[in-house]
C-alpha cells in the first residue's frame, strides 16, 4: 500500500430534521391545540483513531464525508428519530486542521480518541412550541438546522519512538532491516526511502521499540527542497533520534559537513529537536578508509562547541553486525528515561488570573449591496442565512416571523441607509427567495 501523509477533505453533517404544524382532532377532546412535534438531530461527522491504520490511503480518493439527515417531526407531538453519527477512521499520530483557517482543531495521538469534526444540526420545533395565550393555535413550525461544513486538512506524523536521520544512502534502511521484520527497499542510489518505513525492534531482555526509516535529507529540506517537509515533519513525534552519518567516504564527501547540514536543517525546521536524546552513529565501518575517517570525525564533533551537549558516538557496520546489539540496548536505554516529545515545546504559562466580563451589544454580522444585472438588492450573511433555512416558506405565518426577525435584525433599517425604495425586490444570497421591500 503506498504511503500517504497528507490529504484534503470536505466533511458536511446531517441537516436536523423539519419540525411540523399538525393540532389535536380527538373525538371528546375539545381545544385540542397544536400537536406538531420536533425534527430529529442530524449525524455528525466524528474522526475515531484506529491504531490498525498507518496511512490516509483511505482520503485520496474518497474526498467527501456526508452523515445522515434526522428525521421530520410527527403528529401527537412526536419527535422524529436522529440520525447516527458517522465515524471515520484515522491513523494515530493525525493532526486534524481547517483548512479555510488554518485553525489546528486536534492532535489524534491515542487509539480510540474522538473528535467531532462537524456538529449535525438540531431538528426543528413542531407548532407544539409556539402556543401562547394570544396565539393558541399556531402555524408555525422550523425547519431542521443545516448541518456544519468544512474544509479539513489531514497530516499524519508517523508515531515512532526512535527516528533514523542522516543523507540519503547513510544506511538508514538496511540498519532497519538487520534489527526488525521491516524489509524496506535497500539500493545503491539516493533516496531509495521515499517515505517513512515503520519496524519493531526486540531486544534479549524482551524490552521493544518501534523504529522509523525516515527519507534521506539534503541541504535546503526545511525550505522544502529534496523530500522537504515530507522528512522533517515524522522527526516531531520521535524520542531519540539515531543520526547515521557515512564514515565510507566513496563519494568523496566529508562526514563532519553531512553531520553539521542535517543538524542545521533539523534546527531550522523545530529548535526543539536538537534538545532530544541523540545518538551518532558512524556507518558502514567494514569499508577500508572507515576508521581513519572516524578519528578525525570524531575529533571534529569533539571540537565542536556549537552543540547544546556532546552526543554519545558509537560506529557500527550493518553488514558485519559489529555494534549494532551494543547500539539497540543503548538506545532503549535512553528510551526509558526520554520524556514525550511534547515536553519540549514551551510552556506559555497564563498570568490572567481573574477574567473581566464587559456587557457586548447584540450585532448582526451581514451586508446589502444592490446588483446591477439583477434590478435587485442582495442580502448576505451567515445568520441570515441559516435562518432563512429553517423558516417554512410554505406557510404564511413562518413568512412573517422570519420578516419580524429581519426587521428586529436592522435589516429594514440598513436597507433604507442604502438607499432602498418601497417596492424593491430584495433577494437572499445563496437562494432564490425574493421578497419585496416596504418602507
Amino acid at each position: 500500500m503506498a504511503f500517504v501523509d497528507q490529504a484534503q477533505i470536505e466533511v458536511k453533517a446531517g441537516k436536523g430534521g423539519d419540525g411540523i404544524v399538525s393540532f389535536r382532532h380527538e373525538k371528546f377532546v375539545a381545544m385540542g391545540g397544536p400537536f406538531g412535534g420536533d425534527g430529529g438531530h442530524g449525524g455528525s461527522i466524528i474522526f475515531k483513531v484506529d491504531e490498525g491504520l498507518r496511512t490516509l490511503m483511505d482520503f485520496r480518493y474518497n474526498r467527501h464525508f456526508k452523515a445522515q439527515p434526522g428525521g421530520n417531526g410527527g403528529t401527537k407531538g412526536m419527535t422524529g428519530a436522529s440520525a447516527d453519527d458517522r465515524y471515520i477512521k484515522v491513523p494515530q499520530g493525525t493532526t486534524v486542521s481547517d483548512a479555510d483557517t488554518g485553525e489546528v482543531l486536534a492532535d489524534l495521538l491515542e487509539n480510540g480518541q474522538e473528535l467531532v469534526v462537524a456538529k449535525g444540526g438540531r431538528g426543528g420545533r413542531g407548532n407544539i412550541h409556539f402556543a401562547t395565550p394570544a396565539n393558541p393555535a399556531p402555524e408555525l413550525s422550523e425547519n431542521g438546522e443545516p448541518g456544519e461544513i468544512r474544509n479539513l486538512k489531514l497530516e499524519l506524523k508517523v508515531l515512532a519512538d526512535v527516528g533514523l536521520v542522516g543523507f540519503p544512502s547513510a544506511g538508514k534502511s538496511t540498519l532497519l532491516s538487520v534489527v526488525s521484520n521491516a524489509k524496506p527497499k535497500v539500493a545503491a542510489y539516493h533516496f531509495t526511502t521515499l517515505s517513512p518505513n515503520i519496524g519493531m525492534v526486540r531486544l534479549d531482555d524482551d524490552r521493544d521499540f518501534v523504529m522509523a526509516d525516515l527519507p534521506g535529507l539534503i541541504e535546503g529540506a526545511a525550505q522544502g527542497v529534496g523530500l522537504g517537509f515530507q522528512f522533517l515533519r515524522h522527526v516531531e513525534r520521535t524520542k531519540v533520534i539515531l543520526h547515521l552519518v557515512d564514515m565510507s567516504g566513496i563519494e568523496g564527501t566529508d562526514p563532519y559537513t553531512q553531520y553539521r547540514k542535517i543538524l542545521d536543517e533539523l534546527q531550522q525546521y523545530d529548535e526543539t529537536i536538537l534538545n532530544r536524546p541523540q545518538i551518532v552513529v558512524p556507518t558502514k565501518m567494514d569499508m577500508p578508509d572507515s576508521n581513519e575517517n572516524l578519528a578525525k570525525f570524531t575529533s571534529e564533533v569533539e571540537a565542536d562547541s556549537g552543540l547544546p551537549t556532546m552526543p554519545t558516538i558509537m560506529p557500527i557496520s550493518s553488514i558485519t553486525r559489529d555494534g549494532v546489539k551494543d547500539l539497540m540496548r543503548l538506545t532503549a536505554d535512553m528510551l526509558a528515561t526520554a520524556p514525550a516529545p511534547e515536553s519540549y515545546r514551551p510552556v506559555v504559562e497564563n498570568e490572567v488570573t481573574e477574567k473581566t466580563y464587559t456587557f457586548t451589544p447584540e450585532t448582526h454580522d451581514f451586508t446589502v449591496e444592490w446588483v446591477e444585472d439583477e434590478e435587485r438588492w442582495l442580502l448576505s450573511g451567515a445568520e441570515i442565512e441559516k435562518l432563512f433555512l429553517m423558516t417554512n416558506i410554505q406557510r404564511d405565518a413562518t413568512i412573517m416571523r422570519f420578516a419580524r426577525q429581519l426587521r428586529h435584525m436592522g435589516v429594514d433599517d440598513k436597507l433604507r441607509e442604502a438607499g432602498a425604495k418601497d417596492g424593491d425586490d430584495v433577494r437572499i444570497n445563496n437562494s432564490d427567495f425574493v421578497f419585496e421591500f416596504s418602507d
